[in-house]
């Protein structure tokens, strides 16, 4: 399975109450439920006013189109990142998978998974 690494450094806020989001940013991940507002985007286009964040983190993305049917693709890598001590940031979209790490853990992540058979490319 192939994982592709984002290029930028992201960021987990949660906008301050009546901040426009902008989607047509070139990656951004909004979540809206009936108790909170989250977004995921580079940490450079994070809006000015946040209620809370966090910087400091980079991602990957599961290459390709994941088939609904399919089972544990993210418990399996989630499964060998915890076993190395390293924390994610889970995101999942219609189409895939979005796995986030701390920026100090990104390397070490990379090469866990790369020693346990996913091919890494970006």
């Amino acid at each position: 399975m192939k994982l592709e690494k984002l290029p930028y450094e992201l960021t987990v806020c949660k906008p301050a109450p009546g901040t426009q989001i902008d989607l047509k940013r070139r990656f951004c991940f909004f979540a809206k439920t009936d108790e909170e507002i989250s977004l995921v985007c580079p940490t450079e286009e994070t809006p000015e006013e946040t209620a809370e964040r966090e910087d400091g983190w980079r991602g990957f993305r599961i290459a390709g189109t994941l088939d609904f049917g399919l089972i544990g693709i993210l418990s399996k890598i989630s499964g060998l990142l915890a076993e190395n001590r390293i924390g994610i940031f889970a995101v999942s979209t219609y189409n895939t998978d979005y796995i986030l790490v701390k920026a100090e853990n990104f390397d070490r992540a990379m090469d866990v998974l790369e020693r346990a058979g996913y091919e890494t490319a970006g």
